[in-house]
Formats: structure tokens, C-alpha cells, sequence
């Protein structure tokens, strides 16, 4: 009995540091862009998503130095997944979500470039040292590029902080720092939560028998990804639905280019990966990554539906995982899944674009 509690005392404990952790974060980051007039987006796809995604880095670059390259990959692709699927879906559920353009038209599709480039720099079963570097340096250019077209767009960005903020008032150093305050208190309550989080609910998974590899391909990936998850819904329950999105589409840019990238830097001879996911659960990754190009573009709005389509999709891909890591015939029923799941999105997907369309043409008219 006793062997149980503990860690669901952490498990507790961390769920409880994650909520107030992802609270402090937004409202620090929200303040944060009204204060220095630049786009709630830029803030979600930058401060809010590279700090979201710090226990995917620390996880990650621990396991692989620790000779445990599968649950490293499995982490970072995981969350990637889990972001898509089960994040976004659970924040359109809570309330629609309205897509910038700058996601359909240019974050979006590098979110696709760089899952394609994981495959890519992995076919041959390790990502090198130099390979890392190509990725961590892609992260500062696009990082550079978000700031430099952030302050091209200047004019914009003030008008969408006056919109949709209401600037702090008496500002100065001491308003400053109170966001950055928030900012960190809520940063470390994410890494703590995570980290209570993951190490009580492998406890648990150890003491009732659930294999290491499912461990780091389930339970790692979704813990790591909670700071996110807690962060989006928050943010979206205040109405900084940018930040929710952008959270998300730069959390997955900074797993692949920072957080492999930096991972193969650090770790002698590179990043082992597995044969298991090169052929399924990279692709994976990329078919999650194309699939948000027609659902951001229908409408530039994530409906409810569509929401509990992404939530639905997480679930059989889970199911799907653990029936294979355990061995168990899985052809038919894979089979079934696709002929039914591919017919139901596509004609969902025919169905929400000429939804889209006809709300175009009677705006125009």
C-alpha cells in the first residue's frame, strides 16, 4: 500500500504545480507582450514554448547520456504528437480557436519541414553531432526571423496589443520585473510539476508492471508535454487563444530543433534511433503536422469538432502503441481504424471547408 502512495502523492502534487504554473505563465507572458507592444503570437511561439518545452530538453539529453537513446526519441516525438492531438484538441474543446495567419501561411508549414527534416537527418539510425548543430542553428535563425518580422510589422503589432490588452498601467522597472517574476515562478512550477509528475507516475507504472520502453514512449512523452497542455488550456480560458496555438506549433519547432538538435551536440557519437521509430512513429509525427494545415486553414478557426476529432485520433494512436509494444496481432484491426478514421476526416474535412467558403463569400457580399 505504502509503495503506492508516494507516488501518487507526486503524481497529485505535480498535476497541482502544473495548473498554477501554467496560470502564472500566461499572465506573466500575456503582460509581457502588452508591455513591449509586440504580438501575443510572438510571445506563444517564443517565451511560452521554449519554456513549456524545457523538461522535454532536460529529459532528454538525461536519458540519451544515460544510454537510454529510445526514450529520448520517444519524448520528443511523443510530445510532438501529443501537442497536436491531444493539446490543441483539449483547448478547442474548451472554446474555438482562432488561427493567425502567420501560422497557416509560414510556422505551420516549417512545423512540417522540420518533422520531415527529424526523418531525414534519423534515416540512417543516429543523428550526428554535425547534424545537430544544422538543427539547433535552424532554431536561431528562425528565432532571429520571428524577431526581426515582429518589428517589421511594428504598427500591426501595437494595434493588436491595444485591442487586445489593457497596457499595465504605471509602468516601470517595478512592472517589469513583476512579469518576469510571473514568468519565472511559473516556469519552475511547470519544471517542478513535470518532474513530480513523471517521476511518481513511473513509479506507479514499475510497481503494476508496465515495461520500461512503454514508460518512456507514453508516460515520459505526455508528462514532459503537461507544462504545454496546462499552459494552452490556461490560456485559452483567459482568452490568449494566440498564445494557446502558438504555444503549441513552437513547442513542437523547439523539441525538434532545439531539444534533438542540442541532445545529439552533447552526446558522444550522436542520438541512436531505433528502427521502430523510423518506420511509424516519425512518420507519425508528420502525418500530425500536415494534418494541421487544413484543419488551421478551414476558416482560420480549430472548432469544437474538429477539437474532439484531434482528441479521438490520440487516443487510437495510444491504443495502436500499446497494442504493438506488447505483441499482440494488430492487422485488422489497423486496417479497420484506417477505413474508418481516413473517410470520416476527409468527408469532416469537405464539409468544414464549404462551411468556410460559404461564410467568405457572404462576408464579401
Amino acid at each position: 500500500m505504502s509503495e503506492h502512495l508516494l507516488p501518487s502523492f507526486y503524481v497529485l502534487i505535480g498535476f497541482v504545480s502544473l495548473v498554477f504554473g501554467g496560470e502564472l505563465l500566461v499572465r506573466g507572458a500575456s503582460g509581457l507582450a502588452a508591455l513591449l507592444r509586440i504580438s501575443p503570437l510572438v510571445i506563444g511561439l517564443t517565451i511560452v514554448a521554449f519554456g513549456t518545452s524545457a523538461p522535454e530538453l532536460a529529459v532528454a539529453i538525461r536519458a540519451t547520456l544515460a544510454g537510454e537513446a529510445d526514450i529520448s526519441i520517444g519524448n520528443i516525438v511523443g510530445s510532438n504528437i501529443f501537442n497536436v492531438l491531444a493539446i490543441l484538441g483539449c483547448s478547442a474543446l474548451v472554446a474555438p480557436l482562432v488561427v493567425s495567419r502567420q501560422l497557416i501561411v509560414s510556422d505551420v508549414p516549417l512545423m512540417i519541414i522540420a518533422s520531415v527534416a527529424t526523418l531525414a537527418v534519423s534515416f540512417n539510425g543516429n543523428v550526428s553531432t554535425a547534424e545537430g548543430l544544422l538543427l539547433f542553428l535552424s532554431l536561431l535563425i528562425y528565432t532571429g526571423w520571428l524577431i526581426v518580422n515582429s518589428r517589421r510589422q511594428n504598427r500591426h503589432a501595437d494595434r493588436i496589443a491595444d485591442e487586445t490588452y489593457e497596457p499595465p498601467t504605471g509602468v516601470g522597472s517595478l512592472v517589469v520585473l513583476k512579469l518576469i517574476g510571473l514568468i519565472i515562478a511559473g516556469l519552475i512550477l511547470l519544471s517542478v510539476g513535470s518532474s513530480l509528475l513523471v517521476d511518481g507516475a513511473s513509479t506507479l507504472a514499475r510497481v503494476f508492471g508496465v515495461s520500461e520502453l512503454m514508460i518512456g514512449l507514453t508516460i515520459v512523452a505526455v508528462g514532459t508535454s503537461l507544462p504545454e497542455a496546462a499552459t494552452s488550456v490556461m490560456a485559452t480560458l483567459r482568452g490568449e487563444r494566440d498564445i494557446a496555438v502558438g504555444n503549441v506549433v513552437g513547442s513542437n519547432l523547439f523539441n525538434i530543433l532545439s531539444v534533438l538538435g542540442l541532445t545529439a551536440l552533447v552526446t558522444p557519437g550522436g542520438v541512436a534511433v531505433s528502427a521502430t521509430a523510423l518506420q511509424f512513429d516519425i512518420p507519425i509525427m508528420i502525418v500530425v503536422a500536415v494534418v494541421c494545415l487544413p484543419i488551421f486553414y478551414t476558416g482560420s478557426i480549430i472548432s469544437r469538432w474538429e477539437g474532439g476529432l484531434l482528441v479521438v485520433y490520440y487516443g487510437l494512436y495510444t491504443t495502436f502503441l500499446i497494442i504493438t509494444r506488447n505483441g499482440a496481432p494488430v492487422d485488422s484491426w489497423f486496417q479497420t481504424v484506417i477505413w474508418i478514421a481516413v473517410p470520416i476526416t476527409v468527408i469532416l474535412g469537405i464539409v468544414s471547408l464549404l462551411k468556410s467558403m460559404g461564410r467568405k463569400s457572404a462576408t464579401d457580399l
